[in-house]
């Protein structure tokens, strides 16, 4: 049989430039008719799934100016005129205008600006306001400030910090890209922290025209700020992405049937004073070279342009609804706390008529009571709308404070209650709610999460001092593991040993042919690709790692790999998105499908979110939904050629099988 196995090479050139480049060479063919992984019969070829997140990026971010091979059609930024494919604005630029609102009256939470009185919104003229640098990095790191303060510093590396400690540091990078944790520092002034009063002014001046940018998406790349860099972080919390969304069904059109507009995001941010400044517009540009690797995965295999982030809001919840198909409540624990204190329950209701800073900006809210602060003009806008996202089963059950922003799960990665910070609002109780871990025992199907750090973050819970180990463990993202919230996984300790691993777990299975049917790979903080405290091709990095050995692998001719991040991170995305429920949907990320049996080049518009991985687990291998109310039990989208991004039989989303073609053995094309 002829076959062709995809290599990828990430090859650092200078502290600015990357390359990749492609080699073909042989790949036996999966025996379809033979059941492996676990002896479970499966509905499709596919006997292993990897689930790789990245955090914090929208669609058009990374693929805003990518053309399709093959007459393939994308929704763009470049395909919708929004921006030229040099990456300056299009002749439908105004359609990424963004606004302020100077006057909120009342002054109460808002999702519409058509809802005040009057709807005072006024486009940001003549300029954006300016992109900011805060939380980037501005130098290097030494280690002798590792050592002082390790869980206060963060990379890049000088040179005090050997190749063989960066290899410790960062064992997820082949060797040769291990360089790419020394470069990228913004080389800008030291930016100071922000006030209660006033945000402290960190222009990215690196930006070109950074403070005459024209009121519309910008490339950020160019020629002071090359891809390999250091950028400012932006708000993407729970109740300022709806915000930030405006939205009312009295805008919809066919095409966008939510009616969000999508024009309140730097002045969202700026009234959290969160230094983000008109950050949330820019975009990297394939066509000039930014994002190789993301541009050649999605040229030689299959790319959806229709995935969403399924809450509304930043990571943890994200990673809940990976794993669950829900969002996550708090929860009576023996003899803790029924309820989180007063201090972390949100209140966003604005502090002043002329300051949209929130009264309380924390991390739960009782979402079944439309007397608390912030709900009902959501469940209103929920009720307008023709589909009734507000009677979908995973809405807000009546008396629970469910999670809406970062909280810790109520265990330490050694398995220990966090009782101190359960008691304090900073951590979630342990949860009873029923995970696809949970599903995959049931069927005797090997699974397990591999994050980056978690066995430093083990020592540290035990009681390592070592400054290597805080290191690596204070960029463990305890709350991107959904399973570190269950009791009935973190909880229990052989479940806890079977199933919750290192990244570097994961390379050695990898390496020895023993890749578990379902594997969830999280990246650490560094090379997790979030602005401020990664960059995208140490993401990239970490992807080609897996790409090489993938494909060297015999696993790789019954494996699909997934490639989605966990959120847009407040950057604009000019794509529909359909609410499902009080928590979401959001905007569009980028999600990849790589596999033997991906359509090369092929983008897909079926609409999907973060549960739709889901559902793919669970097709594939014949498991029911996980709870009676749980977002994998929505049909999928029936999609139309007159509206091909919008399900005609809203609520729903898609199971990602038409992603594959399994009828056509493309080892021979």
């Amino acid at each position: 049989m002829i076959s062709c196995n995809f290599h990828f090479r990430l090859r650092l050139l200078s502290a600015s430039t990357a390359i990749v480049t492609f080699a073909c060479c042989g790949l036996a063919a999966a025996d379809d008719d033979k059941d492996r992984a676990d002896g479970v019969k499966t509905a499709t070829p596919i006997k292993h799934v990897i689930v790789l997140i990245g955090e914090n990026r929208t669609f058009d971010n990374i693929y805003g100016t990518y053309v399709g091979k093959r007459g393939q059609k994308v929704g763009n930024l470049l395909s919708l005129g929004i921006v030229n494919a040099d990456g300056t604005p299009g002749v439908h630029r105004d359609a990424a205008t963004q606004f302020r609102v100077d006057t909120i009256n009342p002054p109460l939470y808002f999702v519409s600006t058509n809802k005040l009185t009057p709807p005072n919104k006024t486009a940001y003229s003549p300029f954006l306001p300016t992109p900011e640098a805060g939380g980037a990095p501005n130098r290097q790191t030494s280690l002798a400030e590792l050592d002082l303060n390790p869980t206060g510093v963060q990379a890049p590396f000088d040179n005090t910090v050997t190749d063989a400690q960066l290899r410790a540091l960062e064992p997820s990078l082949e060797p040769e890209d291990l360089g790419l944790l020394r470069t990228g520092a913004t080389g800008l002034p030291a930016c100071p922290p922000p006030t209660v009063a006033v945000p402290s002014p960190c222009p990215d001046t690196r930006v070109q025209n950074f403070n005459t940018l024209p009121n519309t998406v910008f490339q950020i790349t160019g020629r002071t700020l090359p891809y390999d860099s250091y950028t400012g972080d932006m708000v993407h919390r729970f109740f300022h992405m709806w915000q930030q969304s405006d939205c009312d069904v009295a805008n919809a059109t066919p095409g966008n049937p939510s009616g969000c507009l999508n024009d309140l995001y730097p002045f969202v941010g700026i009234a959290r004073l969160d230094d983000s400044g008109a950050n949330a517009m820019g975009f990297y540009n394939v066509q000039k070279g930014d994002a190789r690797l993301f541009k050649r995965l999605a040229d030689e295999f299959t790319m959806s342009d229709n995935f969403h982030q399924s809450v509304m809001g930043g990571t943890a919840v994200q990673h809940i609804m990976l794993g669950t198909a829900d969002a996550i409540f708090w929860e009576q624990f023996g003899t803790l706390p029924a309820a989180p204190p007063p201090n972390r329950i949100a209140n966003p209701n604005p502090k002043s008529p002329t300051n949209d800073q929130y009264q309380v900006d924390s991390t739960f809210t009782m979402c079944g009571d439309e007397t608390q602060p912030g709900i009902k003009p959501i469940k209103d806008y929920l009720r307008s709308l023709p589909w009734r996202p507000d009677l979908t089963p995973t809405n807000c059950a009546a008396g629970r404070f469910y999670m809406i922003n970062n909280t810790s799960p109520g265990f330490r990665a050694n398995g220990a209650v966090d009782t101190a910070g359960i008691t304090a609002g900073t951590s979630v109780p342990p949860s009873s709610l029923r995970t696809i871990g949970d599903a995959l025992n049931e069927k005797k199907i090997s699974w397990a999460y591999f994050g980056g750090g978690f066995n430093a973050a083990v020592r540290v819970a035990n009681g390592s001092t070592d400054p290597f180990d805080r290191f690596i463990a204070n960029n463990y993202c305890d709350i991107c593991n959904p399973f570190s919230y269950a009791k009935s996984i973190m909880g229990d300790a052989t479940q806890r040993a079977t199933h919750i691993k290192d990244a570097i777990d994961f390379f050695a299975d990898l390496d020895s042919g023993q890749l578990p049917s379902v594997a969830f790979v999280k990246p650490d903080s560094i090379l997790d690709g979030h602005p401020a405290s990664s960059k995208n091709d140490l993401l990239e990095g970490m992807i080609e790692n897996i790409m090489d050995k993938l494909q060297r692998s015999d696993q790789f001719k019954d494996t699909a790999f997934f490639i989605v991040f966990d959120e847009g991170g407040g950057y604009w995305d000019s794509g529909f998105f359909a609410p499902l429920d009080f928590f979401g949907d959001g905007p569009r990320i980028p999600f990849l499908a790589i596999s033997r049996f991906s359509r090369g080049g092929r983008i897909t518009h079926t609409y999907a979110d973060h549960a739709s991985i889901v559902k793919f687990i669970e097709r594939n291998w014949g498991l029911a939904p996980l709870t009676a109310r749980s977002r994998d039990n929505l049909p999928n989208p029936v999609m139309t050629a007159a509206n091909p991004y919008v399900p005609a039989n809203l609520p729903a989303i898609g199971d990602l099988f038409d992603m594959f073609d399994f009828g056509r053995d493309q080892d021979r094309d």
